[in-house]
């Protein structure tokens, strides 16, 4: 969603030179993205306090000469790498007393901003500036014939209806459809002659096993389990040669929508209010229950209401119907 911001910056000043940290999973993305000049791999893991390191990241930046930088995440230790690199322009949101290391720390207006990807651009703006009414969505651009070597190198067969299915969220379990669920839908397309992809990290291995075991032996040629085989890149590329995309609320799901792709997106603690899939051929899911969206990794009354009822027949509906190649 970050890319939203990347393209109004290259809007506003086009000879600027956009140079983006990230962890090493989500660098590779990057290269989609036409408005990134430079990637840095961040060597830091998610939670890491490592002050140390911090320090020395952001001194090893000194002699870049960097006019700016925009700091996404609203953590305190987010900001200390520009703050120990010395760029002179620091901007985020305010939030765990980082404003001590912002040189522009905004207050939040989540009233203003319900999308995530709207307080993203709206750092590309002075403070006080009107309200966006409209803003670029993320575009990743892939080469179909460097997509098809991928497709070669894991001997997949291309064809008019292939079906991406993404059952993972790094988040929790609150965030992810039942694996019976998921198999079920499997099934029910399988039998319309559909392939079905599976796509994931390695840490959805397990939840990927679930599936292949529940999917009936007639139709288990049809099925590639990619999960935790791919690079973020190459799935990204395998991606766009599907026709639809299933997912939970999850970076998939986000990757898949930058691809313009017709996406079903599944929503359980979360809300499609506040990152929805910016694609404008989606159907997407959620459950009325009072209890959602709690925003929570765990469900904290153990039921998971919120996803086992919505039903795999309503999902494959949905996948048949929407438009596609």
């Amino acid at each position: 969603m970050s890319q939203s911001l990347y393209r109004v910056l290259k809007a506003k000043n086009p000879d600027c030179q956009i140079t983006v940290m990230a962890p090493d999973w989500v660098t590779p993305l990057l290269g989609f993205m036409p408005e990134v000049d430079e990637s840095l791999t961040s060597p830091l893991m998610h939670g890491d306090l490592k002050l140390g390191l911090r320090r020395s990241i952001g001194l090893s930046l000194k002699d870049r000469a960097f006019t700016k930088s925009i700091i996404l995440p609203q953590s305190f230790k987010s900001a200390l790498i520009p703050w120990h690199s010395g760029i002179s322009e620091r901007v985020g949101w305010r939030g765990e007393w980082r404003n001590l290391l912002l040189t522009d720390c905004r207050k939040p207006m989540d009233n203003v901003y319900p999308l995530m990807v709207q307080r993203f651009v709206a750092l590309a703006y002075p403070a006080n500036s009107e309200p966006l009414e409209d803003f670029p969505h993320p575009e990743l651009r892939v080469i179909e014939a460097e997509a098809l070597k991928v497709s070669s190198s894991f001997d997949l067969t291309i064809s008019d209806k292939i079906l991406a299915i993404c059952p993972g969220a790094e988040f929790g379990e609150a965030k992810q459809w039942p694996v019976s669920h998921f198999a079920q839908l499997a099934n029910l397309v399988l039998k319309q002659d559909w392939q079905v992809w599976i796509f994931g990290s390695a840490n959805d291995s397990k939840v990927a096993r679930e599936i292949l075991f529940a999917i009936e032996d007639n139709f288990a040629n049809q099925v590639s389990n990619l999960v935790g085989k791919t690079s973020l890149a190459q799935a990204a590329d395998l991606m766009s040669l599907t026709s639809v995309v299933v997912s939970n609320d999850s970076g998939l799901m986000h990757v898949a929508a930058a691809l313009s792709k017709p996406v079903v997106g599944l929503y359980g603690s979360t809300s499609p209010e506040f990152t929805p899939p910016l694609a404008e051929n989606t159907k997407l899911f959620s459950t009325d229950i009072e209890c959602r969206p709690c925003f929570k990794r765990e469900c904290r009354y153990g039921h998971l209401r919120c996803l086992k009822e919505i039903k795999a027949e309503e999902v494959t509906e949905a996948v048949t119907s929407l438009n596609f190649r």
